[in-house]
C-alpha cells in the first residue's frame, strides 16, 4: 500500500481502478487546491531539472504547462490572455533567445 498525499491528474482514479486496485481520494477545497497546484509545479520543475535527455525534458515541460494553464484559470484568466501578457513583455523587454548574461552595471 502506497501513501501519496498529493494532487493527481483527473483520470488517475480510473487508471487505478482499471488495474484492480482501490484508492482513497477526496476533492479539495479551493484554498488547498491552489496550494497543491503550486506545490505540484515545484515538483515538476525539479523533475525537469533532473531530466537527462530532450524527451524527458519535454515531458516535464508539458506537465508544467498543464499546471500553468490551471493556475492561469485560478487567477481569473485564460491561456490566451496569458500568452498576450507574455508577448507584451517580450515586445517591451525582449525574450531570452539571445543568451545574454548580465555581469554588472557600472555607475558613471
Amino acid at each position: 500500500m502506497g501513501i501519496y498525499n498529493k494532487l493527481i491528474r483527473d483520470r488517475i482514479p480510473k487508471i487505478i481502478f482499471a488495474s484492480g486496485k482501490q484508492a482513497v481520494i477526496r476533492v479539495m477545497d479551493d484554498k488547498e487546491y491552489r496550494k497543491e497546484i503550486r506545490k505540484k509545479l515545484y515538483e515538476e520543475l525539479e523533475e525537469y531539472l533532473r531530466a537527462e535527455d530532450d524527451d524527458a525534458a519535454l515531458e516535464e515541460l508539458a506537465d508544467m504547462l498543464e499546471l500553468i494553464h490551471v493556475l492561469t484559470e485560478i487567477h481569473g484568466s485564460t491561456p490566451g490572455e496569458l500568452e498576450m501578457i507574455r508577448a507584451g513583455k517580450a515586445e517591451k523587454r525582449g525574450g531570452f533567445k539571445e543568451k545574454l548574461f548580465l555581469e554588472r552595471v557600472m555607475d558613471e
